[in-house]
């Protein structure tokens, strides 16, 4: 396997657009779209892309994977014309199918359908036709749209492995004319339990196919998973993706709970740009984010119980920005591609390493600099610092400020630490069908970041539709109790 570490070929970093062996309507779109210089992975990927080549590229998040994957396929497939005598025709090593109308050439799987939406944006800016000639196919947006797209001769399909099977069951689209596979996020699409769904559209795609397959991570388990989708790839190496990026500054503070609302706001107003702020819970996010919005912060959230119009234009409000904070579970941890997040901050621990690395991956993007910070409880000390061995990076330990405020919380029951404990695992685990792809609750759909109140009044000092209601007593009464199901549905 032919392999190149692009992070430390000069010659591949000096490339510029204009070099690529593109036809010249393409370059113009590419210079028109102010994209003059390659990064790494565009510069080592494109090249053998072209030449008919399977690609395996692993590299970070935010490293401009979206456009090296995009370029090839739209010359190869001549999804663009040139002037008169400038178009490249498709090389030979494509194969070229004899179908009636236009047959769907090109299929891009992605794990989550915002990262489907941000690719279809890309393709959009090189391709003026996009909207007529390409479909997205996810969960969450309407069925019917996505259909007639396919029946109007779409030659590109952008999609999420759940539903592109889903429509594959039923004979509603067909992908024996697939000329190009791109697999994006690989280790991602593992992650949630993808796997049986990806061998199964492979499998439904033409026997000779170019494949071009990225990932963040490429451990033992996933380079199995890989192998029999790719034919003597390319390898692609940017730099280390085990380890978070060296332009990403790392702190920590050892902080309990009941401090750990004063000091993200301490950092709100000592830090300048935008935050993306990690909670362990969706019901965590949603306590933090009411609480930031009402202290008068530009805040929304994100996280699998949102619905897809709601993730959609929390998405798009904290991308113009519109809120400075964007607060988020794991779900938006990999695929989401903001640009511009100064800093990121754990403000609960995530469960493991390679989500940290992930994690703060949202900052210190293509060629600028970032800030990550992680609230550690007491007890979560050794296991941030065990991770900093492990990934041999330094983390920069500060102390909590003593003027930041203890929160005060009602105190419903005394409980002990051993119950603290407990209560927190049960939480951890409660959030993992959100990180394998587990189907979001039903949500009314609304432009604001947060459901409306019922009552539909907004109180002094709180940020309109914020619609956190209290569960509790109320005029003396005991709460109702709820039932088994409600209780599971709450707590993830």
């Amino acid at each position: 396997m032919n392999t190149i570490n692009a992070e430390v070929n000069n010659e591949i970093n000096a490339t510029q657009f204009s070099d690529f062996a593109i036809s010249a309507s393409l370059k113009s779109k590419l210079a028109a779209a102010k994209f003059i210089t390659p990064t790494p992975v565009q510069a080592g990927a494109i090249p053998p892309a072209l030449e008919g080549h399977d690609v395996l590229a692993t590299a970070q998040t935010g490293t401009g994977k979206t456009l090296s994957f995009l370029v090839p396929l739209i010359e190869r497939l001549g999804f663009l014309q040139g002037p008169k005598g400038s178009a490249v025709s498709a090389p030979t090593t494509v194969p070229q199918q004899s179908t009636k109308g236009r047959a769907i050439r090109a299929l891009i799987l992605l794990p989550t359908r915002e990262l489907a939406m941000q690719v279809m944006e890309a393709y959009g800016k090189l391709v003026p036709n996009a909207k007529m000639d390409s479909a997205l196919v996810v969960g969450g947006l309407s069925e019917s749209t996505q259909l007639q797209a396919i029946r109007k001769g779409a030659r590109l399909l952008v999609a999420t492995p759940g539903r592109l099977e889903d429509f594959m069951r039923r004979g509603l689209v067909k992908l024996d004319g697939v000329e190009i596979l791109v697999m994006d996020e690989v280790d991602r699409m593992l992650d949630m339990g993808f796997q049986p769904a990806m061998k199964r559209i492979v499998a439904a795609l033409p026997a000779k196919h170019q494949t071009l397959c990225y990932s963040a991570t490429l451990d033992a388990n996933v380079g199995e998973a890989v192998k029999s989708y790719v034919r003597n790839p390319v390898r692609i190496q940017i730099g280390t993706t085990s380890k978070p990026s060296d332009r990403v500054e790392l702190r920590a503070y050892a902080v309990p709970s009941d401090r750990k609302a004063g000091l993200l706001e301490h950092l709100l107003q000592q830090e300048q740009g935008s935050f993306l702020v990690f909670s362990r819970t969706k019901h965590g996010a949603d306590r933090i984010a009411k609480k930031l919005a009402r202290s008068g912060h530009a805040t929304t959230v994100i996280h699998g119980d949102r619905s897809q119009s709601q993730r959609t234009a929390a998405l798009a409000g904290f991308t113009r920005g519109q809120y400075r904070i964007m607060v988020a579970t794991d779900v938006a941890a990999r695929g989401i591609d903001v640009s511009h997040i100064a800093h990121v901050v754990n403000y609960d621990m995530p469960t493991a390493s390679e989500d940290f690395v992930h994690r703060i991956g949202r900052t210190g993007r293509a060629s600028a600099r970032g800030v990550a910070t992680t609230f550690a409880l007491p007890q979560e000390k050794s296991d941030l610092r065990k991770w900093e061995r492990i990934l041999k990076v330094a983390i920069d330990w500060r102390e909590v400020d003593a003027s930041i405020e203890r929160e005060e919380r009602g105190q419903m029951v005394e409980v002990g630490k051993s119950d603290v404990l407990q209560m927190e695992v049960r939480s951890w685990r409660s959030e993992g069908g959100e990180r394998t792809g587990g189907n979001a609750s039903p949500e009314r759909s609304d432009s604001s970041p947060f459901s409306k109140k019922r009552s539909g009044k907004k109180r002094p000092g709180s940020f309109a539709g914020a619609g956190f209601a209290r569960r509790g007593r109320r005029n003396g009464a005991a709460p109702k109790p709820r039932s088994h199901g409600e209780r599971s549905r709450r707590s993830a």
